[in-house]
């Protein structure tokens, strides 16, 4: 089985701004990989003028925070680092039995890489007050807004790139199993504390080459 794989225009934010977008875009490819027991529900950006859908799902949104949170706690740790958050979603399949019983393995069928840089704000302050000493807290504040004016659209140009892939690709999505369920089978990775940049991509291309070579969009 092949393995789509979506690459998503790298966005630019302050670790606060960073969690508001992770919220949007993950919601927003897990709504259109719903398969039909959903209670959409529009939720407005707190940072953006922006509005996206959630599922309504109680313990999909626990677990999308969660996930959000161990990023940011990841974050903290490696300050203005470029990263990456994948969502995968897969197929669960039977292994051949054995004689240490049934097995099952998970058989990846569409990956999104969203691709981030998060700023320090110390560090960025720091570098705008040596340029310039006088009026900084003005200065600050326009540079700031003007920075997330851009991140604001760079956002809105994600979630159309999103929505076109979904539209574009349909023809890997496997058929559905069990109609009682939210969404296919999915899961969310992230950086630990023990992944080093090669570390990190080391996984992904494992996962990659059980899955078959993926067709690659950007």
């Amino acid at each position: 089985m092949n393995c789509e794989t979506f690459q998503l225009k790298e966005l630019v934010g302050e670790p606060l701004e960073i969690r508001e977008v992770l919220r949007c875009l993950l919601h927003t490819i897990v709504f259109h990989r719903a398969l039909g027991l959903v209670r959409p529900k529009d939720v407005e950006c707190e940072l953006f003028e922006l509005t996206y859908v959630q599922c309504g799902d109680h313990e999909l949104d626990k677990k999308i925070e969660e996930k959000i949170d161990q990023f940011i706690a990841w974050v903290d740790k490696h300050p203005n680092k470029k990263s990456q958050i994948c969502l995968s979603f897969y197929e669960v399949k039977n292994k051949h039995p054995s004689w240490f019983g049934n097995k099952t393995e998970r058989f990846y069928w569409e990956q999104w890489y969203i691709n981030l840089h998060v700023l320090n704000p110390k560090s960025h302050t720091k570098r705008h007050n040596s340029k310039a000493p006088l009026s900084t807290g003005e200065n600050t504040s326009e540079e700031g807004s003007s920075r997330r004016t851009a991140l604001e659209s760079s956002l809105r140009e994600v979630l159309f790139q999103i929505i076109s892939f979904v539209n574009e690709k349909k023809d890997h999505i496997p058929p559905v199993q069990n109609s009682e369920i939210i969404s296919f089978p999915y899961e969310i990775s992230t950086p630990s504390a023990s992944d080093s940049s090669f570390g990190w991509h080391a996984d992904v291309l494992k996962r990659m080459l059980q899955t078959g070579h993926p067709s690659m969009l950007s």
